[in-house]
């Protein structure tokens, strides 16, 4: 099998190396790798892969699912999920009695390896330790062992160990990646229901957040307005050794991962399948699902409240501004910053905009050259840190169902029902206001 030039001069430079390998029966004609870390998660896992093994024969065929089962060392690492970790490595490599469900996943067709990063002498190293290290070993690894002389995309899908997928989610985004010829895609989800009414409540106003951020983004045009969620991730290996890979930080991976995919290419968004992250708490990241869900559940305040919907207004008229702009002169582009929030000129002049954009203007041929390289530079993560810039300065959070309301008016719609200013809405008026906004990510 020829191995393309790019994909060897990744896996020479930027690769986890060959500390760990996939262990699999065979690796003949893999054309995706499904690759799902995982974490004391045999209550877990096992659901997933079931829910894969629906999928169309064929596809599962072509498929492997790589299980990277990981921890960090000894002294990092609480015994129970260590003990948890090897009990899911034995069902995998068939030496332990697996749950009955899993029996029908043997006999679907579905291609199941593992990597262990968990055993003594395998297990992550403690200050890398976490998800996003995990998602790499899996992912890198992958890149040895596609069928790169069978002419077609090579899909790297990222999923998580509690998230259930549709009977269609292989056959769907195969077929999009090669309509569309995306190097990346963010498919569509929506939390499972929750065990308890209070983590149902918390789930959908967790959403709402989610959802209405990436609103506000694509309401004022940026091209940074998707979804950042880890199990929604699939990309070409071409695309991911463009991007040298997965990065290893222990939350915000997927974050930042897609923020340098949308630099190399038109962001894919995949709507006729639908992903379905896990809406149970924990505390084991700093952020995310599990921590917020933690939150709104101890009913903290500030966890019912949204950017306020100015700051997306502010966005919106320093993108239309730039994208029409004919001053090469920082200080005039600055000055018109200014007058758009006074907050906007600080955080620029924080950002060093001047030199920045001067550097741009030398090495752009041409202004849609310029206007290209001024939006690799004010990315997903400058776009995220204005809107916090402005939020601690003058554009302070609104309550959360104002916030919507207000924002819905800007876009030219409108919420389902109506919320009193102040009040938190039952649980039924939180799912109606949900459904609402799925539909319009759609």
């Amino acid at each position: 099998m020829t191995v393309p030039g790019n994909i060897e001069k990744y896996l020479a430079n930027y690769s986890v190396g060959d500390r760990w390998s996939i262990i699999s029966e065979s690796f003949d004609g893999i054309d995706n790798v499904v690759v799902i870390p995982a974490l004391a998660e045999s209550g877990h896992i096992f659901k997933t892969l079931a829910s894969l093994s629906k999928n169309p024969r064929a596809e599962l065929s072509r498929t492997l699912a790589v299980c990277v089962i990981n921890n960090g060392d000894a002294d990092n690492v609480p015994a129970d999920e260590f003990t948890d970790n090897q009990y899911t490595l034995k069902v995998l490599d068939n030496r332990e009695q697996p749950p009955v469900l899993f029996n029908s996943v043997r006999q679907s067709g579905l291609r199941i390896a593992y990597v262990d990063a968990s055993s003594p002498g395998l297990e992550m190293p403690g200050k890398t330790a976490g998800v996003g290290l995990a998602r790499k070993i899996g992912l890198d690894l992958a890149l040895e062992i596609f069928n790169y002389d069978k002419d077609c995309p090579k899909l790297l899908f990222s999923l998580d160990a509690d998230t259930l997928v549709e009977r269609n989610y292989l056959s769907v985004v195969r077929d999009s990646f090669e309509k569309e010829k995306t190097t990346t895609s963010v498919i569509a989800f929506a939390h499972q229901a929750a065990v308890s009414v209070d983590e149902q409540a918390a789930i959908c106003c967790y959403e709402i957040f989610l959802r209405y951020y990436v609103l506000g983004l694509r309401w004022a045009g940026s091209p940074c307005a998707f979804h950042s969620v880890g199990s929604t991730m699939v990309c070409t290996a071409g695309g991911y050794v463009t991007v040298r890979g997965m990065n290893k930080r222990r939350a915000g991976e997927d974050f930042y991962f897609l923020d340098k995919l949308a630099k190399i290419g038109r962001m894919g968004r995949i709507n006729t399948t639908t992903v379905h992250p896990s809406s149970r708490p924990s505390r084991r990241v700093p952020f995310g699902t599990g921590k917020r869900i933690i939150s709104f559940t101890e009913g903290k305040e500030s966890d019912y409240s949204l950017y306020n919907p100015q700051s997306f207004a502010v966005l919106k008229e320093w993108l239309e501004y730039m994208s029409s702009c004919r001053d090469m002169d920082s200080e005039i582009i600055l000055a018109h910053a200014e007058s758009i929030h006074p907050s906007l000129d600080t955080f620029l002049r924080m950002n060093r905009f001047s030199q920045t954009w001067n550097r741009l203007a030398e090495n752009s041929g041409d202004r849609a050259h310029l206007r290209r390289h001024f939006l690799r530079w004010f990315d997903g993560f400058k776009t995220f840190k204005l809107i916090r810039h402005l939020t601690n300065n003058g554009l302070p959070p609104v309550d959360m169902f104002a916030a919507l309301r207000q924002l819905m008016e800007m876009t030219g719609k409108s919420l389902p029902i109506e919320v009193k200013q102040g009040s938190i809405p039952p649980l039924q008026d939180r799912m109606d206001i949900l459904y609402c906004l799925r539909e319009l990510d759609r």
